[in-house]
């Protein structure tokens, strides 16, 4: 474990990102169970393959003021807990809700998330979470959700005024830049520029970034299961 802890401090130090002792230890012991765990939360099954996976690019968000500075964060499809837990264990002052609808995902988040006192584990949808909590997130997060117009309908509804939708991207997708862009004018979302990253070396990764400029019509989300089904755009 110490070992795991070690390595995480080191390889977010080489990207720029500090991580204290104790932030280590904790995202080792998360990692380690998280390998353990009987359900398939990761194609990942070593450990040092997790540690760049999932750590290292998930704490790559903290290169970025608007997570960095971050009052408060909604994670959606949170699945395994990341980027939501890593960004829990480094900026253990700042709530954190990890939105899974999985029932056994939701279940594994709870028992991981003991570790952090600022987490929260909410099991629903999106959709149903936004009727409750509608403009009450100054940041929503999302890795490995779906594409970029339904993440950002799910996102927008909980997207506080003037807070940001921050999605973790891989390769560039013209065709998907071009439908979000009008997903993002029906939604009261702004791009700002993207910012590019190598969080894993050889591994370019991109963070789509957008300002609630407007609020979103009530009309959004649509009823759950809609947005993947029938993307805006």
């Amino acid at each position: 474990m110490k070992r795991t802890a070690s390595t995480i401090i080191q390889r977010c130090s080489d990207m720029g990102v500090p991580v204290d002792p104790a932030a280590a230890d904790e995202l080792a012991a998360v990692l380690a169970e998280m390998l353990e765990e009987p359900q398939n939360l990761s194609s990942v099954r070593d450990i040092d393959t997790a540690i760049s996976v999932h750590v290292v690019d998930s704490l790559s968000g903290m290169l970025l003021p608007e997570v960095r500075d971050a009052k408060g964060i909604a994670d959606l499809g949170s699945g395994g807990g990341f980027p939501g837990l890593a960004l829990a264990a480094v900026m253990p002052h700042v709530p954190i809700t990890l939105v899974e609808s999985e029932g056994r995902k939701a279940d594994w988040l709870r028992r991981a998330a003991v570790r952090f006192p600022n987490v929260r584990v909410v099991a629903e949808r999106s959709e149903t979470l936004a009727l409750d909590e509608r403009d009450q997130h100054p940041v929503v997060t999302a890795r490995a959700l779906g594409s970029l117009p339904v993440v950002m309908e799910l996102a927008a509804p909980l997207i506080a005024p003037d807070g940001t939708l921050v999605a973790w991207r891989g390769r560039r997708d013209a065709d998907d830049a071009a439908a979000a862009a009008l997903a993002g004018a029906e939604l009261g979302l702004e791009r700002a520029p993207d910012i590019d990253v190598t969080p894993i070396p050889g591994v370019s990764r991109h963070f789509s970034l957008w300002s609630k400029v407007a609020p979103t019509p009530d009309r959004y989300p649509r009823r759950p299961g809609m947005a993947a089904k029938r993307p805006l755009a």
